[in-house]
């Protein structure tokens, strides 16, 4: 999604250096991707290899002054999770966002990361339901594929902020499988103003005026 696929880690003094995906730097990216000596090769390691990775890449790496961090976790509450939590602990993080779409399947993955998150301590900025719906490119018109506002319901049930929808976008998969800038290419797609939304609450509710 961000066209370093090809870059690599490199090593100094104090660690590792991330991969920049920009000139200015703006942005640094760190993967277990760029360690891998093939990229079709798959990660087979047991819990505590994968932990103690897991703590090198918040505590080994030459991150530099954050605006912040952001942690892309796949779903689940596994050790990998407890881990990401436990070395984030003394940096204080700011939350999770937690992401379902609105099939019950889902919203019962994320009420488990729900008790998770209270059960390690840590705060929840939002629920955020994605594909949900997919709006007509010609007519306009929203239809819900799979359900509607399971996301939303489990956010009121569980007193936490719904921070919005984020519609099923053929534009925006196509952006991110390609690269590109979708927020530059297409500012008339329906995910953009839900996505800018979004991020606007995020940077609210983690502004120290916010919290």
């Amino acid at each position: 999604m961000l066209k370093v696929q090809d870059k690599g880690v490199h090593q100094c003094d104090s660690g590792w250096v991330p991969v920049f995906v920009d000139q200015d730097k703006s942005i640094s990216l760190m993967s277990i991707g760029f360690l891998l000596e093939k990229p079709d090769d798959a990660v087979v390691w047991r819990g505590p290899k994968k932990n103690a990775l897991i703590k090198q890449f918040i505590s080994d790496v030459t991150w530099g002054d954050l605006d912040f961090l952001i942690v892309d976790t796949p779903p689940g509450t596994s050790d990998e999770h407890i881990s990401t939590v436990e070395s984030l602990r003394p940096y204080k993080p700011l939350g999770a966002v937690l992401v379902t779409t609105p099939q019950a399947v889902s919203i019962g993955d994320v009420r488990r990361e729900l008790t998770f998150c209270k059960k390690t301590g840590l705060r929840v900025i939002g629920i955020v339901e994605n594909m949900s719906g997919f709006v007509c490119p010609h007519c306009l018109e929203c239809t819900n594929l799979f359900s509607k506002g399971g996301g939303e319901e489990l956010a009121r049930h569980a007193g936490v902020p719904f921070l919005g929808c984020v519609p099923l976008d053929p534009q925006l998969t196509q952006s991110l499988e390609e690269g590109r800038d979708f927020i530059q290419e297409f500012p008339k797609s329906s995910a953009f103003p839900a996505l800018a939304h979004i991020a606007q609450q995020i940077l609210d509710r983690t502004s120290p005026q916010g919290s």
